[in-house]
């Protein structure tokens, strides 16, 4: 359960905010810490801290990996507020971890980072940001600058502006300087790099110095992580929008709720033939997707995996196929591998090319890692007796300890159902593709519909589940004849509502319905005998995504719309000064510590509060 953070600086005097670019040091100082290490409380358990390519970030992932039993969840709540509360230990007094997202004014005009640079370097050629903010390891900066030299050009990143009362209409963006001749790629922005009516970002920095919430799963086979490689990735969208907490880029609103395709676009080294811009002459393919993107495959050995599941456009490289096949490996896995090697490496040590030892996976990782798709399929390290694993990439951060963990939790759970009842969410992967974008629209999770399988259990009809949601018998029960195979794919799904898929449908007629993601996970834990006290800790963190789904508690990319909205200082205009960026940070540090009952934060806030503290 890696959470990453956002480390920002105080000044208080005159109530402002920048982000600190002391990565390296507070690094430095955690690992020096003996008395930290010492500590017998800490013994095997010490959480690692590691860089991130933002100068300005840290990433922070538990000391070992969680237990199995239900117990060991409780420990996820108090172990992220620890890593908190070390990050914070290692930092100035002027110092917090905060997790946010994205910083409000990264980018901006005027001072944004501490201590200050200005926004320029051959690394990024950004007109925004300067090369100092990226982690100076010699990878990140080498990533930033060979995407853009693959590319031909600078990223591009347009992200819509939310159109207040007194925002410029048609909007251009006021902090881009379309006169700028410090570096060729400055010329992007006159051969229409900026689109209208949007926020333009340059530079690899205004992606991947985001922050999410990422969960990675020990499968105990190959088999078990196919499979859940292929039932987490419906989930994937549903999870992204109801994370929702990214509406605001470079000191504005923007119209859209989370991050995933900003970071899209940050890493996006697609050629102009790539993209389809230009005839194919020098490339192989024309590529629809960045390399940053949903998947694009399922690879469990299923029999209920239908051909028409599957991607009919799916780019891949067949003499890469036919290698793997000749190899031994079986066609949906090569597949699966043929399609993440039409990627180039984008940053290879020379080092790595004087030997090539095959008893290591070192370039397989190089390319691997920078794949970046919203759920990873890990094989095992060649040197560790790690096995297969699971990585589950699309949430966004939270706020909280206790959001991050409710949502921990929740995915942890829901894993363990599909296991156990063997559930179907099998939907077109083009479907899936869809639904990562609708989950961009603003307020996605109360507004918008998902395309969702109907029936996860192809065993017995929906209506039996109401029987057995007691826990007196499991979803996977029963004997009814399963569905015909050959009945039209288009049957099998439908388009849902979040609070639908969550906490399940409400329909009349012949009483058929979607039982919800909670009642599953209900089931599942009445079909283990949890015992009482831990069931109700479980059922504390269950609530909030009940609640989020349901619209009762908002998403925090509402909770900070609002709060920019009612701020004294916003004048409509969808420009977020710095006086409200430093009441939102604190505010949101408030809130972090459990504080703030009488600062007027809002009553989402305190209902949340109210959630964590006694549902």
């Amino acid at each position: 359960m890696c959470v990453e953070y956002l480390v920002v600086a105080y000044d208080d005097k005159n109530r402002r905010v920048n982000l600190s670019l002391r990565q390296t040091d507070i690094l430095s100082t955690l690992a020096k810490d003996d008395e930290l290490k010492r500590n017998p409380r800490n013994a095997e358990q010490l959480p690692v801290f590691h860089p991130e390519f933002g100068r300005f970030m840290l990433e922070a992932t538990p000391g070992k990996p969680w237990g199995i039993g239900f117990k060991d969840l409780l420990d996820v709540e108090p172990n992220m507020r620890w890593r908190r509360r070390i990050a914070k230990d290692h930092m100035a007094p002027n110092e917090f971890p905060i997790t946010l997202t994205t910083f409000p004014r990264l980018g901006t005009k005027g001072v944004f980072t501490d201590p200050y640079y200005p926004p320029t370097g051959d690394k990024l050629r950004s007109q925004f940001v300067p090369d100092e903010v990226a982690n100076p390891h010699i990878r990140f900066p080498t990533l930033a600058a060979n995407i853009r030299s693959r590319r031909g050009r600078k990223v591009e990143i347009n992200v819509p502006i939310y159109r207040d009362e007194n925002t410029p209409w048609p909007f251009r963006d006021p902090t881009v300087d379309y006169d700028l001749h410090r570096y060729p790629e400055d010329d992007d922005v006159r051969n229409g790099a900026v689109k209208k009516n949007c926020i333009y970002m340059d530079a690899m920095v205004f992606g991947m110095g985001s922050c999410c919430l990422q969960i990675t799963f020990q499968a105990k086979n190959i088999t078990e992580g196919r499979t859940l490689y292929d039932q987490l990735s419906p989930l994937g969208p549903v999870m992204l929008a109801l994370t929702a907490a990214t509406p605001l880029y470079k000191g504005f609103v923007a119209d859209s709720d989370v991050r995933w395709n900003q970071i899209s676009a940050a890493v996006d080294d697609r050629t102009t033939e790539e993209l389809g811009e230009r005839p194919l002459k020098n490339d192989r393919w024309r590529i629809p997707k960045s390399r940053y993107a949903s998947n694009s495959t399922y690879i469990a050995e299923d029999p209920r995996l239908r051909k028409e599941y599957l991607d009919p456009n799916l780019i891949i490289d067949r003499d890469i196929k036919q290698k793997l096949l000749n190899g031994g490996m079986d066609d949906l896995l090569a597949t699966h591998f043929a399609h993440l090697f039409i990627r180039d490496p984008l940053v290879v040590f020379s080092e790595d090319l004087r030997q090539l030892d095959l008893e290591k996976t070192d370039h397989f990782e190089n390319l691997q890692s920078t794949n970046w798709q919203h759920i990873r399929f890990k094989p095992p390290p060649h040197d560790e007796s790690t096995g297969w694993r699971v990585e589950f990439r699309p949430m966004e951060i939270q706020m909280t300890d206790f959001e991050n963990t409710a949502f921990s939790i929740f995915i942890v759970l829901i894993t363990r159902a599909i296991l156990s009842f063997d559930l179907n969410f099998y939907i077109p992967i083009t479907k899936v593709t869809e639904n990562m974008d609708i989950a961009h629209v603003r307020d996605a999770v109360l507004t918008q519909k998902f395309y969702f399988r109907k029936n996860p259990f192809p065993s017995r009809p929906l209506r039996a589940f109401a029987s057995g949601a007691s826990g007196a018998s499991s979803p996977g029960q029963g004997s009814s004849r399963p569905p015909s195979p050959f009945s039209p794919v288009g049957d099998e799904y439908e388009l849902m509502s979040i609070d639908e898929i969550i906490n399940g449908q409400q329909k009349v007629g012949d009483g058929t319905s979607f039982p919800g993601l909670i009642p599953l996970v209900e089931n599942y834990l009445n079909s283990m005998n949890v015992d009482v006290e831990t069931r109700c800790e479980l059922a504390r963190y269950l609530s909030l995504i009940r609640k989020r789904a349901s619209g009762k508690l908002w998403t925090g990319a509402k909770w900070i719309r609002d709060f920019v909205r009612e701020h004294p200082e916003y004048k409509r205009d969808s420009v977020v000064g710095d006086r409200i960026c430093y009441d939102l940070i604190k505010a949101v540090e408030q809130i972090t510590k459990g504080e703030g009952r009488d600062e007027g934060l809002g009553e989402q806030m305190l209902g949340l509060i109210a959630v964590r503290s006694s549902d």
